[in-house]
């Protein structure tokens, strides 16, 4: 039995709407629409919290960073070097730009606000952040600060894709983000442009800075997966559990996948 279902509207909202009252109009929509369109998610006031804190580290000697050569609007795009971001390795083997979130979790503290401005930049033709997490439903702004020609073109799995020209002229393009997703985003004017869109379903996931360390905070008590994601080095999972008022430490290590 339906109590209370979060649906995402208009792409930019979250509403919550009694299920009971509307059980046909929720049929209709869940035959309509693909099964990552609807976000089972119960915001409630979380007694007694946990927390989840953590690295992500690299096992073994990280790879050398690739250079990456600038081909194109050099005047602009070979200010600084630029190298391969898929895999940051820092100091002690601190992964940054990894994803670490609770996939499993149905209830706990709300989500962010949908309406919060998600910043995706393009400096120095590289994207900023690297890899930028939000929650299903919200906006993102991508900003032109280099002043030239760039294009926004993703590889969604659950959502529309979006394939525009942004010129020089056109400071910021706002494009919104309804489904649960990991989205690659590219530049064709520029190949070596890459970043990355994480879509999360519900508010708990975080993104590891340079030292590797993550932070999943106001977590009720429970027991949970917990998974990591890095763009290169694929995801890990394990189980993990909260107890109240306490802090938890689950530290991953991820190797270069064979071959």
């Amino acid at each position: 039995m339906f109590r209370w279902i979060v649906l995402i509207f208009e792409m930019d909202q979250l509403k919550l709407i009694p299920g009971r009252l509307l059980a046909a109009s929720l049929l209709a929509l869940a035959i309509a629409l693909p099964a990552a369109a609807t976000v089972i998610y119960h915001a409630v006031t979380v007694s007694n919290p946990g927390t989840i804190v953590g690295t992500v580290k690299f096992e073994g000697t990280p790879p050398p960073p690739e250079k990456i050569a600038v081909t194109k609007d050099v005047g602009v795009c070979g200010k600084q070097v630029h190298y391969d971001q898929s895999l940051m390795v820092g100091k002690d083997g601190a992964i940054a730009n990894a994803v670490v979130a609770l996939p499993d979790i149905e209830k706990g503290k709300p989500f962010p606000p949908v309406a919060q401005n998600y910043k995706f930049d393009q400096i120095g033709c590289e994207y900023v952040p690297h890899v930028l997490a939000i929650p299903a439903g919200a906006a993102i702004d991508v900003i032109n600060s280099d002043g030239i020609l760039h294009n926004i073109h993703d590889f969604p799995t659950n959502n529309r894709q979006i394939n525009m020209a942004q010129p020089g002229f056109k400071k910021m393009i706002r494009v919104h983000i309804a489904k649960p997703d990991i989205i690659r985003v590219e530049c064709d004017a520029h190949n070596w442009m890459r970043g990355w869109w994480y879509v999360a379903a519900n508010p708990y996931y975080a993104v590891t800075g340079a030292d590797g360390h993550f932070a999943l905070t106001n977590v009720p008590p429970g027991t949970y997966t917990i998974r990591v994601w890095q763009e290169k080095l694929g995801t890990q999972e394990r189980k993990v559990t909260v107890t109240p008022g306490a802090t938890v430490t689950v530290d991953f290590t991820m190797a270069a996948k064979a071959g």
